[in-house]
């Protein structure tokens, strides 16, 4: 965590002492100093950040080299923001009378920051001192995994029994099979999910199954600490392994090198059939340290390891086959194993405790060994005023309840586990209320404006963030939320359980401080550098302004409030970063926010606000500014002044199921000169149709990732053709025709752009499927409205990565065909108002992977697909606003769907769909 804070200081030193020698003049030195200082510390932060949680003194360390990291940030923009400041008016009398008073003013700061800066020089120098005394190994040092620590697990790595793993019979059979089928040559089976799903459980029963005891000569189960030692892995190995058969262990084993006791492992393993288990694998290098002991005698021997890591499953596994991934708890079965483990006379729930209970198993989310620890707790407790405090103070719960405790700490090992970089990003999501859903690219964009992303060289650092976010999915700490229908709209979320781990670690390492009307106050440090509000109102904020500081924040989000930001707030953010106003009851731009020139991410989405003033133009550090589903349909010409602006957003419109139409998404008018903000990768969406100007100029725009463009023009078809071949780093498109019978002219396209993975397009189209087949990247297609005149399946079903289809009134003809072979990876396959189609033919072979269909408003439809009985990985399907006559010949044809597990009807009224189950 220091490591992070003190990282991105350096990076702004940097920058300073690089870019803007003209603003340190004065004090150059001590920044250079500074950093010196920085530099000599940071080599040993990631010694301290892993040893904190064992010592109290390095703690405290840690928590001092932060505060004194965010003093030093703070002192340097404030020089920045006092330098900032000349007087700017055309009288001369007043001019000189300013510049006089402001003289004095930036005398009198710039001095005082002098003062705060020498300080920090002499508190850096004492840190540095006292980290002598703890003896830390330098970052640039050999790493070594000889610091040994105790597994918290100790005996308690099998928490949940194998009698309250529900289900573990139906998974226990599913794995024999993986184990036991295929070819002779050694297996690799790995179990892979998050911390507490049972992991260690499932692979303990199938281990001792006696008919797998009998099948296997030798048998051996090994744990793998983090911090494992390779040569004590393996002589474990070996004692084992001798001790079943009762001979004694090789002599000089004790002594052996890890080449020595790979000998003896092979030698003894040769010719015969062995099962070993590694259980908890944290990386590939633990893996590939393990592997050369294991020969392959071709003789049916098998390998099970256990991990929390997708990558180390299929790293160690190579083939998918061999990955038995483990899925958190369904309802039905936590409700099954809650009630056994609660009331464990009669499993069966008092109707006074049901409420409780749900709220309690939403909290859990599936995990076996968070069902089991608290249900235990609750076990022993019969009054309502019990159940309400485990509810709703489980952090107290956990620090007073030693089982609880002891769970945490479990799922903690992930946390502590993860590289320095890594911690920043994931204690963020802290910030978010519980069940909080979030898109993937905003909270790497939130991420980079706070700076915990590594400026790597050659890599742009959303890519970099990008790989953090891919990292924490792998790890299990986000989880995907897909939309019911939309499935192109995913959003992530935090499981309960991690997002109460991480809030205490949070408040520990004062990361932020979280104001909610529904939440119990914690102990915070009187500086406030993030601030999160949560569903609070005006009157609870006055009343923390009047115990605590807001004047170091540096990020203000804001989440379901019911009244504006106060005014007291605005005078404290003037060295804000990140401002996230989304959904703020505000009818105008507050005019506050042209002060904030420190500002790298500004969102106003979903507000009211109508018009955005000039002074937008004073926020040069500007990265991100997000204005989707406001009323602003013109954007200043002072927005050109935002030179590092690299995300830009500005479209509003109706969901695509409540009333989408082909003009109904609105974009942004842009002033000539667009083509100048170089940096912009994002720019979505911006309306063309007052002249050819603006799609020359995008163009110039060649680091664009994200396109949105509305009201096209048919006789700008082919500039825009013209342009969009320039745009090599394109991977979203998004057009929209400027009215109904306005012609999308894409047939000039001769190199389309080559990383192009969505491509959506909302209008009449002309001849353009020649160029459609070299996309290879393609994953996503939408076409809306298109007016093909002949089936645009035929040459979309070659295109090899291919998983989601949506078609809106595309075609008019009366059948779609699928034909053999085609669509091998698609995912989704959604038709929506077609006005003539009766028919849709799914030929054998076809869609194999396909997964959900949704049939929504197509009167003329028959039945569902014929072939759909041959789709044997459909999951869902979801028909909406058909007439009752489909559904009837649905139920006629039940035989046809009765293998896909959900069959929806949906039905839109009162502005919501009701929905039935076949």
């Amino acid at each position: 965590m220091a490591e992070g804070a003190v990282g991105f200081l350096l990076q702004k030193v940097d920058t300073l002492l690089l870019k803007e020698r003209k603003l340190l003049s004065g004090i150059r030195s001590e920044v250079e100093d500074i950093k010196d200082e920085l530099e000599s510390i940071r080599a040993f932060l990631k010694d301290a950040d892993s040893r904190e949680e064992d010592d109290l003194g390095v703690k405290t360390w840690v928590k001092q080299v932060r505060e004194v990291a965010y003093d030093t940030e703070d002192a340097i923009d404030e020089f920045v923001l006092l330098s900032a400041k000349q007087p700017h008016t055309y009288n001369l009398f007043i001019r000189s009378l300013c510049k006089t008073l402001y003289f004095i003013k930036y005398w009198k700061g710039r001095h005082s920051i002098a003062i705060q800066i020498q300080s920090i020089k002499n508190r850096f120098r004492s840190i540095y001192e006292r980290s002598q005394r703890y003896r830390f190994n330098r970052l640039d040092r050999q790493e070594s995994n000889s610091n040994y620590k105790p597994d918290p697990r100790g005996n308690d790595a099998l928490l949940v029994s194998e009698s309250e793993l529900v289900g573990i019979s139906r998974r226990r059979d599913e794995m024999l099979r993986l184990l036991l089928e295929g070819d002779p040559k050694l297996k690799v089976v790995s179990v892979f999910g998050m911390a507490g799903l049972g992991k260690t459980t499932l692979v303990k029963k199938l281990y001792d199954f006696p008919g797998l005891k009998e099948f296997f000569q030798c048998h051996s189960w090994i744990i793998i600490s983090q911090s494992f030692q390779i040569e004590q892995i393996l002589r474990d190995m070996v004692k084992q392994l001798f001790g079943e058969i009762k001979q004694p262990t090789p002599e000089g084993v004790e002594k052996m090198d890890r080449i020595g006791l790979n000998e003896v492992l092979k030698e003894f393993l040769q010719q015969k059939r062995y099962v070993i288990v590694f259980d908890d694998i944290w990386s590939t290098d633990a893996w590939d340290a393990l592997k050369y002991a294991l020969p392959d005698c071709n003789n049916c021997s098998r390998i099970m390891i256990t991990t929390r890591i997708a990558d180390v499953a299929s790293y160690s596994s190579r083939s998918i086959k061999n990955i038995y991934e483990l899925k958190p708890l369904n309802q039905d079965e936590s409700w099954d194993l809650f009630c056994m483990k609660t009331f464990p006379s009669n499993h069966t729930c008092p109707s006074r405790f049901k409420a409780f209970s749900e709220n309690i198993l939403n909290k859990c989310g599936g995990l076996p060994l968070a069902i089991v620890v608290i249900a235990s707790l609750l076990s022993t407790k019969e009054e309502i005023q019990e159940w309400e405090t485990v509810l709703y103070n489980l952090h107290t719960q956990i620090e007073s309840d030693a089982k609880l405790h002891n769970m945490m700490k479990i799922i903690m090992l992930s946390y502590n586990d993860l590289p320095y970089y890594l911690k920043s990003c994931f204690l963020y999501l802290s910030s978010f209320p519980e069940d909080y859903q979030f898109k993937r690219t905003k909270l790497v964009r939130l991420w980079v404006a706070e700076g915990f992303v590594e400026d790597k060289h050659g890599s742009k650092v959303e890519d970099v963030a990008e790989s953090y976010f891919k990292e924490l999915v792998n790890r299990s700490f986000i989880q995907m939320v897909p939309d019911n229908f939309q499935v192109w709209k995913v959003k992530w979320q935090v499981h309960d359980l991690i997002h109460e781990m991480i809030l205490q670690k949070f408040h520990d390492q004062n990361f932020g401080t979280v104001i909610a009307e529904d939440k119990s106050m914690r102990k915070v440090s009187p500086k406030i550098r993030r601030l999160y509000i949560h569903n609070s109102n005006e009157r609870l904020l006055i009343s923390w302004n009047e115990s605590k500081s807001f004047s170091h924040l540096r990020s203000l989000l804001l989440f379901d409030i019911s009244s504006s930001v106060p005014t007291f707030l605005w005078d404290c953010l003037k060295l804000l970063n990140v401002l996230d106003l989304e959904g703020a009851p505000l009818d105008a731009f507050p005019e506050q926010i042209g002060k904030l020139i420190h500002l790298r991410f500004l969102s106003l989405k979903e507000t009211k606000i109508k018009k955005i003033p000039p002074s937008i133009g004073m926020l040069s550090n500007l990265e991100t500014l997000d204005l989707k589903h406001t009323s602003v349909s013109k954007l200043p010409a002072e927005i050109l002044n935002l030179r590092r602006l690299r995300h830009l957003l500005a479209y509003h419109g109706p969901d695509w199921l409540s009333g989408y139409t082909l003009t109904c998404m609105k974009g942004s008018t842009v002033p000539n000169g667009i083509g100048n903000l170089e940096f912009l990768q994002t720019l979505t969406s911006i309306e063309v149709n007052l002249g050819t100007n603006i799609v020359n100029e995008l163009g110039r725009l060649t680091q664009l990732k994200r396109l949105g463009i509305t009201k096209l023009r048919r006789e700008d078809g082919i500039h825009l053709c013209a342009s969009l071949e320039k745009m090599k780093n394109l991977r979203h498109l998004h057009i929209n025709a400027a009215q109904e019978e306005e012609i999308i002219d894409l047939e000039s396209f001769t190199s389309p752009p080559p990383l192009l993975r969505r491509l959506q397009i909302v209008g009449p189209v002309n001849n353009f499927w020649h160029w459609i087949p070299s996309l290879y990247n393609l994953e996503r297609v939408v076409f809306g409205w298109s007016r093909f005149t002949t089936d645009p399946l035929e040459a979309l079903q070659a295109l090899p990565r291919l998983q989601t289809l949506h078609l809106l009134d595309a075609y008019d003809g009366e059948e779609l065909r699928v034909q053999a072979g085609g669509f091998r990876r698609l995912l989704a396959f959604s038709i929506f108002k077609f006005k003539k189609l009766r028919l849709v033919r799914v030929e054998e072979g076809a869609m194999p992977l396909v997964q959900r269909i949704v049939i929504d408003e197509c009167a003329m439809l028959e039945r569902v697909p014929i072939g759909i009985e041959g789709l044997n990985n459909l999951k869902k399907l979801i028909v909406l606003r058909m007439p009752p006559e489909f559904a009837e010949m649905l139920h006629q044809d039940y035989q046809r769907v009765s293998h896909i597990p959900t069959v929806q009807f949906g039905w839109w009224k009162g502005g919501k769909y009701e929905f039935q189950y076949l």
